[in-house]
Order: C-alpha cells, then structure tokens, then sequence
C-alpha cells in the first residue's frame, strides 16, 4: 500500500526538546512503515496547532490523496491528524468514500470498518474535548489572575514580567523615562512623531529591539497601566502592580490627545511681538503687525510697525484705526507696570504666609479623612455594582461603563490623598517665587525685550486686552470689580487687589477671610 506519513507540530513549539521529538516520532513511523511493508510517498510535519482549521499542509496531504496518489495515512496518533471537528470529518469521509483505504497507528488501532470509524471518530472527539477543556481551565486562570489585581498579560514599556513572582514589577530605569514623557507631553510642545524620538534616543525600543513608532506613542501615553488600571477583555480593572505616573498628569496627557494630534507648527515668517496677545475692541478680531516703508525725498528710509484689526469678520465692517509698535509697546508696558507688587504688600503677604503655611498641616489631615471616607464608598458602590450585575439587575455593558468611572473615580481620591500627603505644605516656596516676579514686573515693563513683555502680559489678562480707539486696555466685562478678591488666578487676584484699593482697607485686600494658602491642586 503507498501511504503518506503525517506528524503534527504544534504552532508555538519549537523548542529543541520538541524537534527533538519530531526526529523520534519521524524515526519510530518510518521503522513501524517498514515492519508493515508500506511504502511512504512523502513525509508531512506540520507546524500549525490541529486544534484549528485552515493548515496548509494538511490540505495539501488530503488534496493529494483525493487525486490518488496515495490511499492512506500513517500517523503518530488520532490527535497529530486533527482537533477540530470539520477535519477530523474530512479524514472520516474519506474512509466512506474509498479514497483513504486505511489510517496506520503505532499506538491506535483503526480499520477502514464501521467499529474502527465509530473508534476514530471518539478518538477525535476526545482530542478536542481536551483542547477545549484546556482553553476553559487556562481562562478560569486568566479570570482568577484579573481577580487578584494581575494583568495576565505582557508588560508594556517601563515595566517588567518578574519570572519569579509571576507579577509585573517597575522598570527603574525605563519608568523614570516614561514618567518624563508624559510631563513633556502635557507641556504641548511635542507631537507624537517627537515622542517616538525622544525614546528612541533614550534607548527604548521594542521587545524585538524596533524604533518604536508614532502609533506605539500614542498607545502609550493612552494606556491605563501606568496609573495602576489595566484593560482585560474589555473591560477596566484596578491592578495591583505600583503606578508609574499620577492620575491627573495622565488625564492631562488625555487631554492633550484629544485636543489636537499635532502642535501647531512654527510659521515661516516670525510674527511682531504683540501678535496673538490682543483683539479688536469693535469685531473681537485678533490683532495683527503690518511693516510700512516711508522713504524721503533725500534718501532716507524709515521702517514703521503698525499693530491694526485683521478686519476677517464676515459680519461687521471694523472701522478701527492702526496703532504704531512705540505706542503698543508703551500701553502694555503702562499696564504690566500697575499690577507690579508693591514692596511693602510683599513683606506682609510672606510674613502672613509663613504664619499660615505652621498651620495648614491640620486641614490636610482632615482633607485626608475625607477622601479616604470617599474611597470607602466607592469600594461600597462597587461591591453592589457587582452584585447587580451579577443578579442580571444591570447589562453588561452598563456594569463596564459604570465600574470604569468609579475606578477613575477612585484613582483621582487616591492621587489626591498621596499629593496631601506629600505636598501639603509644599505651596509656601512657589508662593514666595511669586511675590519675586509679582515685584520684577517693573523691571520687566521697563525693558527692551518685547516677547518677554507679551509672555508676562499674557500671563496676567490672559486673552481679555483689547484695542480700540488707539488705546489697549482689559476688557470691561472682564475686568476685575471694586472690591472683589475672587479670582481664577493670582495675577487677577493682584488686578483686583489694585483696583480695591481706596475702597477698602489694604489688611483686607492683602488678606481676605480665606487666608492665603491656595486652593490644593492634586496630582
């Protein structure tokens, strides 16, 4: 009889204990050929699992034996030939047909009779009841690990798989380098292009030791296992492995992900100074630098800069008037210079400070209580939540989104209670750093160096200066009221604090009843 000898590789198995294994199964079926005077037309290893269909080699075996060429199978056992039920089918179909006469076992006896079909056919079947029962048993482990806090997966980049423990530790080294990522990220200053080379010329590539690409970035700075979550079937899980990061640099990231894919790009002509920083008081369209070349009749030539409407509204025909760069650069100075701290409000602001900043270190304790009472109820919230779901009370879908935002929730209560922790009393040197700059104003107001003045000037009124009428102030609907302290920013508190002054006493506007210590900004 001329036959065809079949032996199955596993995908994934090439270790040298397994091809060596190969070689004695090979060894073994050529010796139980002889022995049973059969003559072998061509030898099959094939590299892909049985458990799955589509095997090219074991299409090609059969393809061939339906054309004739030979009229049966020499196997190691019923599972080399397949752990599926469509081929396993194929195999036995081809015994009722005649084309196969007969599959050759040396462990497995099998005759081309209805007994030795009926034993096949459990044979196969066994063989994927072992498969599935395998995959079930390797889920409920995968499910249990999720369970416990561990992703059962790689680690991404600034992490590491510890063989030992069989969890996922931090990569001291390339952590550190992730961490800065993120913090140049928020910045705005870099694309995703930028990213992929700065950690290209940190050293860090992929597992196979590849550049690691835009869309690699991107999945970085997105992915939720540097805070200490971890996506596992699509759905959210809080891990057990040490965070990287803090949650809120990493929503900031988020932010900046969304916002825009790219920075805006450098224009080729650089901008006047003032450019960017006011708008038109008549159609709110931005400000925009014209040059002006006067030349005289005796030769001379003058170079003026004239700050004027860019006049783009579709709606209203702006009638204002141009404004030269001297005077621009006069009014904005004139305005840096009346927020300017006073010497003696910056004497009593630090002494009021310092007093404060003995005494804040109780409020944090309390601030701390509460949020951990906050954690308490969330984990309460998600305990029910489970319950819920798990009594078909709510869909799956509602369970995920639901259980993602409380883990969210619970991330930014524990980053907030780490930030009170350590930096409780932290806000007593930026506060100091800031009464220095609020006192250099001055000199900054009396320099040369425009693009400093514009990066001040949009630091204190933001986007509220206006030109109109040749004169550039801050818009009335935003300026400051009489005796209002309330502001979004120090810089507004100081503009305030300058425009109360003669309405009330100079302790009150220096000092309102809140105290000096800033509102706490959690990382």
């Amino acid at each position: 009889m001329i036959i065809l000898a079949k032996v199955v590789l596993r995908k994934g198995y090439l270790s040298d204990k397994q091809v060596l294994s190969i070689d004695a199964q090979l060894t073994e079926l050529r010796a139980f050929a002889r022995e049973q005077g059969l003559q072998i037309v061509e030898e099959f290893v094939e590299k892909q699992s049985a458990k799955s269909l589509g095997r090219p080699i074991f299409g090609e075996m059969l393809e061939r034996i339906e054309s004739g060429e030979a009229q049966g199978i020499v196997s190691w056992a019923p599972d080399r030939l397949a752990r599926n039920s469509v081929d396993g089918g194929r195999v036995i179909y081809l015994l009722d047909t005649g084309k196969l006469a007969s599959l050759k076992f040396p462990t497995f006896w099998c005759d081309n009779t209805s007994q030795g079909k009926f034993m096949l056919s459990m044979a196969f079947g066994q063989s994927k009841y072992y498969v599935d029962s395998l995959s079930e048993n390797t889920k409920r482990g995968l499910r249990q690990k999720v369970r416990m806090g561990h992703c059962p997966s790689l680690a991404p980049v600034g992490y590491i798989n510890d063989v030992r423990t069989k969890t996922i530790t931090v990569d001291k080294k390339r952590s550190k380098i992730i961490k800065q990522v993120f913090q140049e990220y928020v910045k705005g200053n870099m694309r995703l292009e930028d990213v992929a080379d700065f950690l290209a010329h940190s050293g860090v590539t992929t597992r196979t030791g590849k550049r690691i690409s835009k869309t690699k970035a991107s999945f970085i700075l997105s992915n939720p296992f540097y805070i200490g979550l971890f996506k596992y079937g699509g759905e959210l899980h809080e891990g057990k492995h040490e965070p990287i990061i803090a949650k809120k640099l990493f929503d900031e990231a988020q932010a900046v992900l969304k916002r825009r894919g790219q920075p805006d790009r450098k224009p080729k002509n650089e901008p006047q100074p003032y450019c960017g920083l006011i708008s038109c008081a008549s159609c709110g369209m931005m400000i925009t630098a014209e040059n002006k070349t006067k030349r005289q009749k005796n030769g001379n030539v003058h170079h003026y800069v004239y700050y004027r409407c860019t006049k783009k509204s579709k709606t209203q025909r702006c009638t204002e008037m141009s404004l030269r760069s001297e005077e621009m650069d006069r009014q904005v100075s004139s305005l840096i210079k009346s927020v300017s701290l006073p010497t003696d409000w910056a004497e009593e602001l630090n002494r009021v400070a310092i007093v404060e900043h003995k005494t804040s270190a109780h409020s944090a304790t309390r601030l701390v209580k509460e949020k951990e009472e906050n954690i308490q109820t969330i984990a309460i919230k998600l305990e029910r939540l489970l319950n819920g779901y798990l009594d078909q009370v709510i869909d799956e879908q509602d369970y995920r989104t639901q259980k993602a935002k409380l883990l969210s929730e619970k991330k930014s209560l524990e980053g907030e209670i780490t930030s009170l922790s350590h930096h409780a009393n932290d806000w007593l040197a930026p506060f100091e750093d800031w009464l220095k700059d609020a006192m250099d104003l001055d000199k900054i107001a009396s320099d040369s160096n425009l693009f400093a003045k514009k990066v001040t000037a949009k630091e204190i009124f933001g986007s509220h200066l206006r030109l109109g009428g040749k004169v550039v102030a801050v818009a009335a609907g935003d300026a400051p009221q009489n005796g209002s302290v309330y502001a979004p920013t120090q810089w507004a508190a100081l503009r305030a604090a300058h425009s109360s002054v003669g309405f009330e006493p100079t302790s009150s506007i220096l000092v309102p009843g809140a105290g000096i210590e800033p509102a706490r900004h959690f990382e």
